[in-house]
């Protein structure tokens, strides 16, 4: 069970760190608890899970005034999950979030400095740029290298080094205001299209290098992603989002046009 962290973390009346989680287990303890360790607040969104964390994370959020945990009647995947803390944090007068995993494989270590950065530049998105080690699948690294390449089409090269990486800090009232826009997003779209949808909104992409650890079976390792569900809902994402890129992309090209500095001779 998380505790209250020994040393006093980063305080936030604008942001706070969000964390989907969905069936993660013992994980999502130990994410808890590294998040809490640099950061106040941490929020969890319980989605429907049907293990033990259901019922007690709650109570961890008792013995911390730093942690607040909302639960989801049923599961509905991790953009919704986000949506709804989202939603919350908006309500509460919180200004941005930091998504990150609860399965442990984002740097909670780097929450300061990516809050830092949205600090100094709070009308951007700070994007996670995944830095993969040897437990990386090969497989997962080269199929995200096609949804980037789309990304990068999609926003006419905007910056955006990771179309993937849910470790990243948004702007809550445009996230919000993108999400609610459309029907998509909801599952694990979410990522991508979001980044893609917030640079089409005119949110600037920092990009931060972090380390991302993929957790074997035996350390406890869980993943929700399939190969051929998730890569088919990705295939459609992008279908989706092209279509609707051609029709914007006079209005993108003028945007573009406009923010290039004049030509000096």
């Amino acid at each position: 069970m998380p505790r209250p962290p020994a040393t006093a973390p980063t305080r936030s009346a604008t942001h706070l760190v969000l964390i989907p989680s969905f069936n993660t287990g013992r994980l999502l303890a130990e994410t808890v608890r590294e998040a809490r360790r640099h950061w106040d607040p941490v929020w969890v969104v319980i989605d429907g899970s049907t293990d033990e964390t259901v019922e007690i994370a709650p109570l961890w959020a008792l013995d911390d005034p730093g942690l607040r945990v909302l639960v989801l009647p049923a599961n509905q995947g991790k953009g919704a999950a986000v949506l709804h803390g989202l939603r919350v944090a908006q309500a509460s007068g919180y200004t941005h979030a930091l998504t990150m995993d609860a399965d442990g494989q984002h740097p909670a270590g780097l929450i300061p400095a990516f809050m830092q950065a949205s600090a100094q530049r709070p009308d951007t998105m700070v994007l996670g740029r995944p830095v993969f080690d040897a437990s990386a699948p090969l497989l997962r690294v080269r199929g995200r290298r096609i949804s980037n390449g789309w990304t990068h089409l999609e926003t006419l090269g905007a910056g955006v080094g990771d179309s993937l990486y849910g470790f990243r800090v948004y702007p809550v009232d445009a996230l919000v205001a993108v999400m609610a826009g459309q029907r998509w997003m909801r599952r694990f779209d979410f990522d991508t299209e979001a980044v893609v949808r917030m640079v089409w909104r005119g949110i600037k992409p920092i990009n931060i290098d972090a380390p991302v650890k993929y957790l074997s079976s035996a350390e406890g390792g869980v993943s929700h992603f399939r190969y051929g569900r998730d890569n088919l809902l990705l295939t459609w994402m992008h279908m989706r989002l092209m279509l609707e890129f051609v029709c914007r992309l006079p209005a993108l090209m003028l945007r573009r046009l406009r923010r290039r500095p004049p030509f000096q001779a």
